[in-house]
């Protein structure tokens, strides 16, 4: 009975604890909302999105009011009609009125060639910050894959490195045993101890590993994370679609975010050019003002005045110091190498795209590979274990059977965990890595 109810308890925490177990979907819903780097991303889409309609201010119509009071107080002209005293001898008045004067002006570009490239290098801005929006949304995608599956890597090592330590420790009281009874020598306690030791030093640096990957995690989530679903045992990864190395290249040449960015950039910088060049060129403005003046005062001071008047008005630049060929010169120089800089991003997103290609398709190979060398690990240790029982085989031969089975093991999960996140790395490097790729991942999760 006592029995039947440890067994409840011990169902009942292992359900808790998967109930609380959170999948790579889950951390990557956590990451979106709480990442600062991705939150800075999202801020500057929104600088990005203004840069288009302060681009277009420039090509509108200025409007304004501008307006005064003044107050004035002075003599006035011995001349003044009404000055005359009562002898007939001319006097002088003081003057004391009010001059209130609005002017309601307007000024419409007519020709600024300065503006009007200004206005389109706004429209590149913009179109700029969409694209490092998306690349920031595929790095995410990529950090979180990356962070969550070192974690899960690093709970791998740390109970493989467990499991090898109890068999060890077995090995060792094996080994003292006979050692007593005088059936082996003191060579193989002490080889036996040295394993036990060696395990145990690897299981401190396993524990730490593990603490930091948690914190590099923790650190993109914005909270400590929860216990990570793993992979399902024996987890079959597809192959990369298409199978054919080129059309990802391909794709990455002209899809790539970082391409994208690179060759609005050039474009923006083409402009830069013109811009430049503009500082040789007239401008022409639509000009017109509608003015109200009125003055309140003593001696006949009152009245209005309105005014109105309309136009255009011209600049042309004659001399400036050489200021302008030298930024005409400057801007050549910028565009040129924002060229290369654009070759320079194209040729790294083919060498990414072709890396993470390769390394799709050699982990796969690695991933069979060890799936069978951990299927001859356990038949050798298997055999060394029975060949030590009989005596023909010596503790160490069990106890490099014990090592070599749990380094297999620890080599296939991270040979499955890079080849998944190859595989993610691909797609962004195509520039088609989206937060539904996650879901094919997720499923091969345990549910």
């Amino acid at each position: 009975m006592q029995k039947s109810h440890i067994a409840v308890l011990i169902a009942s925490a292992f359900l808790s604890i998967s109930a609380q177990a959170a999948d790579l979907i889950q951390v990557y819903q956590q990451a979106l909302a709480n990442d600062a780097t991705f939150a800075s991303a999202r801020a500057s889409l929104a600088v990005g999105r203004e840069k288009t309609t302060q681009g277009r201010s420039l090509l509108l119509p200025t409007v304004g009011l501008d307006g005064s009071i003044v107050r004035n107080d002075g003599d006035s002209s011995p001349w003044n009609e009404g000055a005359l005293g009562a002898n007939g001898i001319i006097t002088g008045a003081s003057q004391q009125y009010r001059t209130t004067t609005h002017t309601l002006s307007l000024q419409q570009p007519l020709f600024r060639w300065a503006n009007w490239q200004t206005y389109q290098q706004s429209k590149l801005q913009q179109a700029l910050s969409e694209a490092q929006f998306a690349q920031a949304q595929q790095d995410l995608i990529t950090r979180v894959s990356q962070a969550y599956f070192d974690v899960l890597a690093a709970q791998d090592t740390l109970e493989l490195n467990r499991a090898q330590k109890t068999a060890t420790t077995e090995q060792l009281a094996s080994a003292k045993r006979n050692f007593e009874v005088g059936t082996q020598t003191i060579t193989d306690t002490h080889e036996a101890q040295a394993a036990y030791d060696l395990v145990v030093a690897q299981e401190f640096a396993a524990i730490n590993d593990l603490e930091n990957k948690r914190s590099a995690l923790q650190a993109i989530i914005g909270a400590a994370p929860t216990v990570l679903v793993p992979l399902k045992p024996g987890v079959v990864l597809a192959a990369p679609q298409p199978a054919a190395i080129e059309p990802w290249v391909s794709s990455a040449e002209s899809a790539n975010y970082g391409v994208v960015s690179a060759e609005l950039a050039y474009e923006s910088a083409k402009r830069d050019i013109q811009k430049s060049r503009a500082g040789h060129y007239p401008t022409l403005d639509l000009v017109a003002n509608a003015r109200r003046q009125s003055n309140s005062g003593q001696y006949n001071v009152s009245g209005t005045n309105n005014s109105n008047a309309i136009g255009v008005q011209y600049s042309l630049p004659l001399f400036n110091g050489f200021a302008v060929t030298s930024r005409v010169r400057e801007s050549i120089a910028l565009e040129d190498k924002s060229r290369n800089d654009l070759e320079t991003t194209r040729r790294n997103a083919a060498l990414g795209a072709r890396q993470a290609f390769l390394g799709v398709n050699s982990g796969l190979a690695q991933v069979r590979a060890l799936q069978a060398a951990e299927v001859s690990s356990t038949s050798a240790l298997e055999s060394n274990k029975l060949g030590y029982q009989v005596g023909v085989r010596i503790n160490i031969d069990v106890l490099n059977a014990q090592r070599q089975l749990y380094l297999t093991r620890r080599d296939l999960s991270r040979a499955r965990y890079d080849t998944i996140m190859n595989g993610l790395r691909l797609k962004s490097a195509a520039g088609s890595l989206r937060e539904a790729d996650l879901v094919p991942v997720n499923n091969l999760l345990v549910k």
